[in-house]
């Protein structure tokens, strides 16, 4: 602690923070209220006797003023994957007779953020959902004292703060997995932008798979998440003219496949039969795309349960569940294939 926080009078919020916990089970413990573990209990009474608080009567009542509500903050475009995780999270809440607040915008500024997590306290909410889809964005609302507990969608796996996540990195090593095993040896990328935690994940991925196999990895594209960046990197890519210098490409998401597929079969390039496409979401069109897309399906009704779970969890006596990543779901459709005329392997 810094010595401005030791001079001042400790509240119910310092100490939850000390014990790592919320004020609702410090309120539970200062009550002598059961559901308690004992090493939460414990843990609570020593960040009690190092702050040398003393508890008003309103602390002691915090715990039986129940909100059912919870805070959500997202940040970013309405982009496939955030929004229906935030779809199924809502869906999930109302189900256990939550209600939630949401704080939606589009770009994560730290005042914006402090703002939003200033609103939602002031809304008594029990806790505060964080889907962002930029690490800054994270970061800043994990830097705010907050006094509820903070969960967050973060694929990275980083402590501090209770996470939920689907597993990009695996998924996109199953993705690059996929069409090695058909042959393809020089399979480039064009990933989502580059400040994006999920974009990060999955580059990591197709790298990691590549070098595992031997094979080299070109510099990735980088692109929006949107059908027209798609387009945009598949006419450069097709402009080098034949022979390419690869025969399968993994696109950072099926609307950016979308784009790519349209532009190289307007430059006279298949698809599968020159080039192979993989994406990753399979969003509801990704079926009717021409041809049917080869992507990665993620589980975002899955996601918003457990989202909801670990929160759940957490308010109940503070133990995380630790719910695995989930791992993408290959689903083959017609827009991979073997290559017509592979590379030597490892180029």
């Amino acid at each position: 602690m810094t010595n401005d926080e030791k001079t001042r009078v400790a509240t119910i919020f310092d100490v939850a923070r000390l014990a790592g916990v919320s004020h609702q089970t410090v309120s539970r413990v200062l009550n002598d209220l059961p559901n308690v573990r004992p090493a939460t209990r414990q843990r609570v009474e020593k960040a009690i006797a190092a702050l040398n608080y003393r508890p008003s009567p309103a602390a002691r009542a915090l715990v039986t003023r129940r909100s059912r509500t919870i805070g959500l903050i997202t940040t970013g475009g309405p982009d496939y994957g955030p929004s229906s995780a935030v779809l199924h999270f809502n869906e999930a809440a109302r189900s256990s007779r939550y209600a939630v607040s949401m704080a939606s915008m589009l770009k994560s500024d730290p005042d914006s953020l402090r703002s939003a997590v200033e609103l939602l306290l002031r809304q008594n909410v029990e806790a505060i959902v964080l889907i962002a889809a930029h690490r800054d964005a994270l970061d800043t609302v994990q830097g705010i004292e907050l006094g509820v507990p903070l969960i967050a969608v973060d694929p990275s796996g980083r402590s501090g703060f209770h996470s939920v996540a689907i597993d990009q990195y695996r998924g996109a090593r199953a993705a690059v997995a996929h069409l090695a095993g058909l042959g393809h040896t020089r399979i480039r990328h064009l990933a989502g932008p580059a400040d994006s935690m999920d974009a990060i994940e999955r580059v990591r991925g197709w790298r990691d798979e590549l070098a595992a196999r031997g094979l080299v990895a070109l510099e990735p594209m980088v692109g929006d998440w949107s059908p027209a960046s798609g387009f945009r990197f598949g006419t450069a890519l097709a402009q080098q003219g034949a022979p390419l210098d690869f025969t399968a490409v993994f696109a950072g998401n099926d609307q950016m496949a979308l784009g790519l597929v349209h532009a190289l079969a307007g430059h006279g390039f298949a698809v599968p039969a020159d080039v192979s496409v993989i994406g990753f979401d399979d969003i509801p069109e990704s079926a009717f795309f021409a041809p049917p897309l080869t992507t990665m399906r993620q589980d975002f009704d899955s996601l918003g349960r457990d989202i909801l779970f670990t929160l759940l969890a957490v308010l109940a006596d503070e133990e995380s569940p630790g719910v695995p990543p989930m791992v993408p779901e290959l689903v083959v459709r017609s827009s991979t294939a073997p290559p017509h005329d592979p590379f030597p392997s490892g180029g």
